[in-house]
């Protein structure tokens, strides 16, 4: 505001370089501007000067700090992901991202499940009224080609990877899916996974069952108990599920194996030259794991006096 230095004294000068036509009006949006300046800093000035009729407290001072504001903090489940992506980087993977909404070649086929296996069951996922019958009304059909549904498992996003790279791949995907399941203490109809994938040459069981025991170890503490339990799917052979130790019961937290070499023709890799494995993790129940937290509705419900304490 100074009449020689002032920075409104500088924007005056610049109004030499205004063509004729529009000097006027750009004037006089300048006097309008520092019209309003000043009488807001005189303003400020009678306000400080103790000389403001409005009321307002003469002893308020403008240098002290104010009340900072209530701003929350970061979801459990959140913290939890940010935590499993730390440790498995410190293994050296790194995070692929995929879509939410899938199509059946990528959420079923390319994982050797077929088309008669339960899984694909319309019952057992959310699938899209994106097709159009001949009447012109939405329909869903699990079999029919250009169908989508809300991806089941993350398991969708290793085989994007694999039909973009070729090995050797480490890496994690973490994301939300979705089944219509019941919600109860340990289920929910949209929950997250982290879905793991390394594929090299000579890769073994004895690889797979180290990386998930350094991370249980690392995440659940090293007092935790882990358990290797033979199983079926149908993208791995062979398969285990692993189970921790919880208040005396064994709980499931994911499903694993070596990649079945059908998934790997499927991408274009020679199941004779490469060999992996995967592995599917729940984090909620990881996450429940870790804080003591016993429904896993808790998680969902909104309730801030619940989520504060994490």
């Amino acid at each position: 505001m100074g009449a020689k230095k002032g920075q409104l004294k500088d924007i005056q000068k610049m109004l030499g370089g205004i063509e004729k036509a529009d000097k006027p009006a750009a004037g006089a949006k300048l006097n309008a501007v520092k019209s309003a300046i000043n009488s807001a800093f005189e303003g400020a000035q009678q306000n400080l000067a103790g000389g403001d009729d409005s009321g307002s407290d003469p002893t308020f001072d403008p240098t002290l700090p104010g009340t900072r504001p209530s701003l929350g903090h970061i979801h459990p489940i959140t913290q939890t992901i940010s935590h499993l992506t730390e440790i498995m980087g410190r293994m050296g993977f790194e995070v692929a991202e995929g879509p939410e909404v899938e199509d059946p070649w990528h959420n079923f086929v390319a994982l050797n499940i077929p088309e008669d296996h339960p899984a694909r069951d319309p019952l057992d996922n959310f699938y899209l009224a994106t097709a159009k019958d001949p009447s012109g009304k939405s329909s869903v059909s699990a079999g029919d080609e250009g169908s989508q549904l809300l991806r089941s498992q993350t398991s969708t996003v290793q085989i994007r990877v694999m039909k973009e790279v070729q090995p050797p791949i480490r890496i994690i995907s973490l994301g939300r899916v979705y089944r219509p399941d019941a919600p109860d203490a340990t289920h929910f109809p949209m929950f997250h996974q982290m879905e793991g994938l390394l594929v090299d040459t000579n890769v073994t069981m004895a690889n797979l069952k180290t990386v998930l025991r350094v991370f249980a170890n690392n995440y659940l503490g090293e007092d935790v108990e882990i358990r290797f339990r033979p199983s079926f799917f149908p993208f791995t052979e062979p398969s285990v599920e692993v189970d921790f130790l919880w208040n005396g019961t064994w709980i499931e937290f994911g499903g694993a194996g070596m990649i079945d070499p059908n998934v790997f023709a499927a991408v274009g890799y020679d199941p004779e030259k490469v060999s992996g494995f995967a592995f599917g993790l729940g984090v909620e129940r990881l996450c429940m794991r870790r804080h003591g937290i016993t429904d896993i509705r808790d998680l969902y419900s909104g309730d801030l006096r619940f989520l504060k304490q994490f």
